[in-house]
Order: C-alpha cells, then sequence, then structure tokens
C-alpha cells in the first residue's frame, strides 16, 4: 500500500537524519492515559500498539469476539512544548454468530490520524502539568477528529508516584450502512485515570480507569462503560515498553430490553475484556 511505502521511507529517513546519537526515551506509564509531557526538540520516538479487545457474548450475535487494533506511530518533538505524531491504523475483527454458525473474520486498513500536542504547563514547573490534544483521522470512509485535556504531576518525597487524568471528546463522521441515509455522527465521551509508582530503576506498577461513553447524533446516551486494570512499566534509556489489562466492571447500554441480557455490563458496544501494550523506541 503507497502509504504505508512513504510511511517506511519517513522513518528511513527520520533515522538517518537522526545520526547515530540516542535520545533518552521518553516513556509512557499508561496506555490509555496520556500524560502532560511532550518530546524534546528535535527528538524522534517510534511507538508500536497493539490492543486487544475481548469477549462479548451469543445474544448480541458475536461469540468469541476478538478485535485487534494495531498502530503504527512515529512522533516528532517539534519544539519542547509541541510534539507531532503520524499514525497508520489496522484492525482485525473475528466473531461467530451462534444463530447462523456465520464466521466473521477481517483485516482492514482503518486510516491515517496526526496527533497534535501542545504542552501549555510543564509539571517540571507548575503544581499541575497540562496539555492540549488533537487528533484527525480519515480513512474508510471514515472521519474522526479528537480532543484531550490532559493533566499530571508527579509527587512524593522523591517524585515516585504520578497521576494523570484526561478528558477526552470525539467526534466520528461516517457514511451509513443504511443505504441512502447519508452521514452518520457518533459522539464520544471519556475520562481517563491513572496512577502508578517506582518500584524499581527500571519498572513502574500502576493502575488505570477508563470511563467511556457513546453519544449517536449527540440526541441520545447510549452506550456506557467502566474499565479498570493494572498499568506496568518498564524503560530503559532509549526505549520502554508498558503493559495495561482492563476489565469492564459496569456497563449500560440504556436500552430496553437489554439486547445483551446483561444488567451490569455492556457487551453489545464492549467487550469484557481490553489489553494494550506499547513499546517505544527513541531516536
Amino acid at each position: 500500500m503507497r502509504i504505508r511505502r512513504l510511511f517506511g521511507l519517513f522513518l528511513i529517513l527520520f533515522c538517518f537524519l537522526a545520526g547515530s546519537k540516542m535520545a533518552h526515551a521518553s516513556e509512557r506509564l499508561f496506555t490509555y492515559t496520556y500524560e502532560p509531557e511532550t518530546m524534546p526538540q528535535g527528538a524522534f520516538e517510534f511507538e508500536n500498539w497493539t490492543t486487544l479487545r475481548a469477549d462479548r457474548n451469543d445474544k448480541v450475535g458475536q461469540n468469541h469476539y476478538t478485535r485487534w487494533d494495531l498502530r503504527q506511530e512515529l512522533e516528532y518533538g517539534v519544539t519542547d512544548n509541541y510534539s507531532l505524531s503520524f499514525y497508520l491504523n489496522d484492525v482485525s475483527k473475528y466473531f461467530r454468530n451462534p444463530a447462523t454458525n456465520a464466521r466473521t473474520n477481517t483485516f482492514e486498513f482503518d486510516g491515517v490520524s496526526i496527533e497534535n500536542k501542545w504542552m501549555v504547563f510543564d509539571p517540571m514547573r507548575n503544581a499541575v502539568g497540562l496539555s492540549l490534544y488533537l487528533e484527525p483521522r480519515i480513512g474508510n470512509g471514515e472521519f474522526e477528529l479528537e480532543e484531550k485535556i490532559i493533566l499530571g504531576q508527579r509527587f512524593g518525597a522523591n517524585k515516585e508516584w504520578k497521576w494523570a487524568f484526561n478528558a477526552v471528546h470525539a467526534t466520528e463522521w461516517k457514511d451509513s450502512e443504511k443505504p441512502g441515509e447519508g452521514t452518520e455522527t457518533e459522539g464520544e465521551l471519556e475520562f481517563d485515570l491513572g496512577l502508578t509508582r517506582e518500584v524499581g530503576k527500571h519498572w513502574n506498577l500502576g493502575v488505570e480507569f477508563r470511563d467511556t461513553n457513546k453519544i449517536p447524533e449527540y440526541d441520545r446516551w447510549e452506550h456506557s462503560a467502566l474499565f479498570v486494570g493494572p498499568a506496568i512499566n518498564y524503560h530503559r534509556e532509549n526505549w520502554w515498553a508498558t503493559l495495561t489489562f482492563m476489565t469492564q466492571v459496569y456497563g449500560d447500554n440504556n436500552k430496553s430490553p437489554d439486547p445483551d441480557g446483561n444488567s451490569h455490563l455492556d457487551l453489545e458496544e464492549y467487550e469484557r475484556f481490553n489489553a494494550r501494550l506499547i513499546i517505544g523506541i527513541s531516536f
């Protein structure tokens, strides 16, 4: 695919420009919750994202549901307070409809994203760090615009603790699956919270909370889910890896009768389990 080839050429060019001098990795201590820090000016980082979303149920016709979201990111520090990232996105889905025994097994390109992140208040110089985030995505007859307000800070006697909080809003416009109905609009509102502590020279251990909600056409609150789970980070000078495993602890699809037959989870729009692994390498 042409876009993939261009991305590969960009990566080779960036590595060449960076030369043999390596920057310190600006590791992410969470995978769902962003932190306010940005890349240093002139620094590059390549990140590989792998997200697993698994387990819906028979009542919604998606037995053995498994979805993999794959992202390849190249991030550049334009200034010390502004970083720019370019993403390639892929999605793989598998499930079986128990009523017909029909199986769905797809793998498709899910568009291109461009991330813009501005650090308004540096947490090293202020009581709380603050960044603003804007990410457009386009592909497969869809256009999405995502905005975030990102807060965070270190604390403790040796700054061994860190917290981060995100308020997220996104709007997606896509072609309707029903002929003749034009474009569908869906709003999403999300709140993410992460807390972590250093547990050794190279390790951080923490927890993440994710509250996510869907608002089709901005006229009804249709899906809500709360996920909670541990986050573990391992970091070296020039690379790092962070893994989060989350379980849905509460969900509501706000429909009657309940299509998934579960009174305390939403297994129509969301899954029982989410996991995300991000690996970053600095240049």
